[in-house]
């Protein structure tokens, strides 16, 4: 129930936002997909993945964005 709420709040979003803003926004839904494919590589060669906030990233008009490292746990 909640995807057509989420997929009509994204449309929103695209919708105001600047060529540049979408640009970021694709360069980063590659690279998440990338991380996507390596935490995956990493779980099938027997290795447990978290991907854990180190901090936070600040733009001077009060924009953020997390910062992450990956904890990797290796099972006996």
């Amino acid at each position: 129930m909640t995807k057509p709420a989420m997929k009509n709040r994204v449309d929103e979003l695209v919708t105001a936002m600047s060529d540049e803003q979408e640009s970021a926004i694709r360069i980063l839904a590659n690279e998440l997909h990338r991380v996507n494919e390596a935490v995956i590589n990493c779980v099938e060669k027997g290795l447990s993945v978290e991907l854990q906030r180190v901090k936070r990233h600040h733009a001077e008009e009060g924009y953020w964005g997390d910062m992450i490292i990956p904890i990797i746990v290796k099972q006996k």
